[in-house]
């Protein structure tokens, strides 16, 4: 029996370098990232120890998760403790950052949290602030994967509001909260991730 709380979850491990990568480029030298639906913790805790100028929050809705969190994030010091942050909620227990980071919500969540999602970006977020979103997308002209095809028809025996989302729909929902039209990095296994700007 152990007492360790942390999660693991096998594609944090794949793709943590890739992501951090580009986020070097994507966020600001300074400042607050809020990490919504931060699951398992790794990719916070692994951003935070490699951009220690930043202030990490991470958050998610499930307290077991914001317990592995804390727990992968124990002594990082630009870490602050999780949060307990639905994005569908109305409020959210913070009322500024200067990016606002989702990695892997959109598809394993009902479509309600996409716009809740961007709303609350959309209120704490200043002018020019990255709102970056990672996963995987359909986009209308290009072929989806077969390996994307089989994780989406997967996703919905899970559970049938789950999905690969339309980009386009995702970019429809941003335009709505004044976001502008999404910068789109291509990333390994098939994945891509999607920048907004207010």
């Amino acid at each position: 029996m152990t007492d360790d709380l942390r999660r693991i979850a096998p594609a944090a491990a794949r793709n943590r370098e890739p992501i951090l990568a580009a986020l070097r480029h994507l966020l600001p030298a300074a400042g607050l990232v809020l990490e919504v639906a931060s699951g398992t913790g790794e990719h916070c805790a692994h951003f935070a120890q490699n951009l220690p100028g930043l202030v990490f929050q991470p958050s998610d809705p499930d307290a077991e998760s914001r317990a592995s969190i804390d727990a992968w994030c124990a002594g990082i010091r630009n870490i602050r403790p999780a949060l307990a942050l639905d994005a569908v909620a109305a409020d959210w227990p913070l009322d500024r950052a200067e990016a606002v980071l989702c990695i892997n919500m959109i598809h394993i969540a009902p479509w309600s949290a996409t716009p809740g999602l961007l709303r609350g970006a959309a209120r704490l977020l200043p002018p020019g602030a990255p709102l970056a979103l990672y996963g995987p997308y359909r986009r209308e002209g290009v072929t989806t994967a077969p390996s994307n095809e089989e994780f989406d028809a997967s996703l919905r025996a899970r559970n049938p509001a789950w999905g690969l989302r339309r980009l386009e729909d995702v970019a429809a929902a941003a335009a709505a909260e004044r976001f502008g039209a999404p910068e789109i990095l291509e990333m390994p296994a098939n994945n891509l991730l999607v920048t907004f700007r207010r």
